[in-house]
């Protein structure tokens, strides 16, 4: 079984900035990729950005050049910083895990921007 726990989130001000964590736990000797996705209201979830075992990243083009995912093997953990911030990336934050098993996912931490 995999766990991943998302922290981070919370309500900033447009053009600030906001830094995710996601650690991962359990069965995870092996996976494929780490990544978040977001769901807005009465929108689908979206991806946002994923990071390969092997370190290639890729991000969606609404992320490039103002969010960063990175990882720490040593803690299993996940990172995405996000800066320059804007309402339209007012969303549920969900961290994932794609292992041999499937896809796993989080609970999800909200991330707010205000005007």
């Amino acid at each position: 079984q995999v766990q991943l726990v998302e922290s981070g989130g919370g309500l900033v001000q447009a053009g600030g900035s906001l830094r995710l964590s996601c650690a991962a736990s359990g069965n995870i000797f092996r996976f494929n990729s780490m990544g978040w996705y977001r769901q807005a209201p009465g929108k689908e979830r979206e991806l946002v950005a994923r990071i390969t075992n092997s370190g290639l990243t890729n991000y969606a083009s609404s992320a490039k050049g103002r969010f960063t995912i990175s990882r720490d093997n040593a803690k299993n953990t996940v990172y995405l910083q996000m800066s320059s911030l804007k309402p339209e990336d007012t969303a549920v934050y969900y961290c994932t895990l794609l292992a041999p098993t499937g896809r796993h996912w989080g609970q999800g931490t909200q991330v707010t921007v205000s005007s």
